[in-house]
């Protein structure tokens, strides 16, 4: 790696765009070492399934050349290890934030100088429609431009394979080492896809069909007479065409109002602090949109409209659900919606890991598969597709980050393929004089009560490797620093056994509250298995600890702490089941506020709490 003066001189020679050319030239002339050495000196990598980063100019950002970078790279991948990728092509859709279209032709112009065919959606879509079309057109590849629930100087370039899923390794691995060969621009004509005879326009007809799986699982006779009405923001994203299109189709569009303030795409996000539906205060608009109509229903997607938010007004107060509460809430409209003479052990059910634990025991009680995957729908969509391959008919998969999957539409999240089928599930509730809270309810009195304390805490951006010293020190409060044989590399061996100790904290609250399981997928350690290797894969690039939790009055509690890999977060994820609600939430709320106070000291360490 070059000096900081030789990386800037290496930017204004490929840079072929006027405004980010500024900003460098401009940081060099003002001799701004510190801030070059921010933009510069790292380059912005593959995290979940592509690239997401603040849009400036730099190596370590999102910008023009960023972008023709990581799709020269990317094309390369596809013609060394996909047959056939030049005439399958590769669907390219983007959302509407700041630059979208622009990094999406530039994108397109990147295929084509490959000679790869482009599908190209010529209108602003939702995230999920890039891998339908991917699957629906029998394409080698998918890109969408979009930063999903970000905040507005954001954009990202997320990555799916042929079989319509997040990219997953090896492939992750080999577009990463692909784009570093490829770093010369071949072409900055943005306008090639109104010109090459290798795009083809093609949202209409990947649409159309898009719209009738939809509808296939969506379906339900009482829709006519038990369909709720509900207010609706697409929270000034991409959602609101492809929303109503949803509701025309089941005919429910007489039962939505919108949000006013909301509905038309913005990329600066005016009404809310973060975009993102599961923030607090995200959905207040939205509920006082439904208390002017007298309606106790809000649905909210994020503004790549792949993730859902639900509240209800119970009594006179409203109830947001968790990720959590609806994640289980479609398990048992699922099952209930089965045909009797169904053979229930060959139906599977996903979550992630730092989901709730209540599926697991739905499936233990009904008779059904249940696998616990990695977090994000790269994992639950590949994992689906996985059980498939054996014989399972893996319908439906969720995250606690309010995303969904039903896979006879779309392997992967999608807030309107959920917002459908909740409201048919809320229909059938309708029939038997429940809400979905009293659904909820109803589901805990049956495997039990289940709280969650999920928050995080903000690191400073600046200081990359401080969360990977913190979760180091965790690893060491046990006694000395660990020293083990369990390795990334080490955990694919089958007959692999720790010999050396694995140091950890056995305790949190002085001793009181005692660890029984500890799992480390990073270093590839679990306590609870006879070698201690994780079932789960291990990475030694990414963070993430769980541990379970010996508490008085509760049947367990378990924590998950893990870096992000799209922002500057530590995450916690926090259960407790117990046999009141009450009891389960108090357990949940003092073990998240012991782990983050003990553990990782944010004020000493200068973490800002969510």
């Amino acid at each position: 790696m070059g000096s900081i003066q030789e990386l800037a001189e290496d930017w204004l020679r490929l840079d072929q765009d006027p405004i980010t050319r500024d900003e460098i030239q401009s940081l060099v002339d003002s001799k701004n070492t510190q801030e070059l050495e921010k933009r510069l000196r790292k380059r912005i990598a593959f995290g979940t399934a592509g690239l997401r980063a603040r849009m400036e100019a730099g190596f370590s950002r999102l910008n023009s050349l960023t972008i023709i970078q990581a799709s020269q790279g990317l094309a390369a991948y596809l013609l060394e290890n996909a047959p056939h990728a030049r005439a399958k092509g590769v669907v390219i859709g983007y959302d509407a934030r700041h630059q979208s279209e622009k990094f999406a032709r530039l994108a397109a112009a990147a295929f084509v100088a490959k000679g790869i065919k482009v599908w190209w959606y010529k209108l602003t879509v939702h995230t999920p429609l890039v891998p339908f079309g991917v699957g629906q057109l029998g394409a080698a590849a998918g890109v969408m431009v979009t930063a999903s629930h970000n905040p507005s100087k954001d954009n990202g370039y997320k990555v799916y394979w042929s079989n319509g899923c997040q990219i997953i390794p090896p492939h992750d691995v080999g577009i990463a080492q692909s784009i570093l060969k490829n770093l010369e621009p071949v072409s900055w004509d943005a306008d090639t896809v109104d010109e090459s005879l290798l795009v083809e326009s093609i949202l209409g007809r990947v649409r159309d069909a898009y719209y009738s799986a939809v509808t296939r699982v969506a379906t339900n006779e009482l829709l006519d007479t038990n369909a709720p009405r509900f207010v609706y923001t697409p929270m000034h994203g991409v959602g609101l065409p492809y929303m109503q299109a949803v509701m025309e189709r089941l005919g429910l569009d007489g039962n939505m109002i919108v949000v006013p303030e909301q509905a038309e795409p913005d990329p600066d996000f005016p009404t809310v602090k973060f975009p993102n539906p599961e923030e607090k205060g995200a959905l207040d608009l939205a509920m006082a949109t439904a208390d002017r109509h007298g309606i106790s229903l809000v649905l909210a997607s994020d503004p790549d409209a792949d993730r859902l938010a639900v509240a209800e007004k119970v009594d006179d107060k409203w109830h947001v659900f968790t990720g959590n509460e609806l994640g289980v809430l479609f398990a048992a409209h699922v099952l209930e919606s089965l045909d009797p003479d169904y053979d229930r052990s060959k139906l599977a059910m996903l979550s992630s890991a730092v989901s709730s634990s209540m599926l697991s025991v739905m499936a233990a009680s009904e008779g059904f598969h249940h696998t616990e995957t990695l977090t994000g729908f790269k994992w639950l969509g590949n994992g689906a597709l996985d059980l498939e391959e054996r014989g399972y008919d893996a319908v439906y998969a969720y995250e606690e980050a309010i995303g969904y999957m039903f896979s006879s539409v779309v392997h992967d999240k999608d807030a309107l393929s959920a917002a459908a089928v909740f409201l048919s599930a809320t229909a059938t509730w309708t029939a038997i004089n429940l809400t979905p809270f009293q659904k909820l309810q109803q589901l805990y009195k049956r495997y039990g009560y289940f709280a969650s304390a999920n928050t995080y805490l903000i690191a400073n951006p600046d200081d990359p490797g401080l969360t990977n010293a913190l979760f180091d020190r965790i690893r060491a409060l046990g006694g000395e620093s660990a020293k083990t044989t369990a390795t990334a590399e080490a955990a694919v061996v089958p007959d692999h056994t720790i010999t050396d100790s694995y140091t950890y904290p056995k305790a949190i609250k002085s001793g009181t509250i005692k660890v029984t399981s500890w799992r480390d997928l990073t270093v590839g350690y679990d306590s609870s298995r006879p070698n201690y290797l994780p079932i789960l894969p291990v990475s030694k690039d990414s963070q993430m600890i769980t541990c379970e939790l010996d508490v008085p009055e509760t049947d367990g509690v378990k924590v998950t702490v893990r870096g992000s890999g799209t922002e500057p977060k530590i995450k916690f994820y926090v259960e407790s089941r117990a046999s009141t609600a009450a009891t389960a939430q108090a357990s949940a709320d003092a073990v998240a506020a012991d782990i983050i106070n003990e553990w990782f000291e944010p004020e000493k360490n200068g973490l800002t709490r969510a």
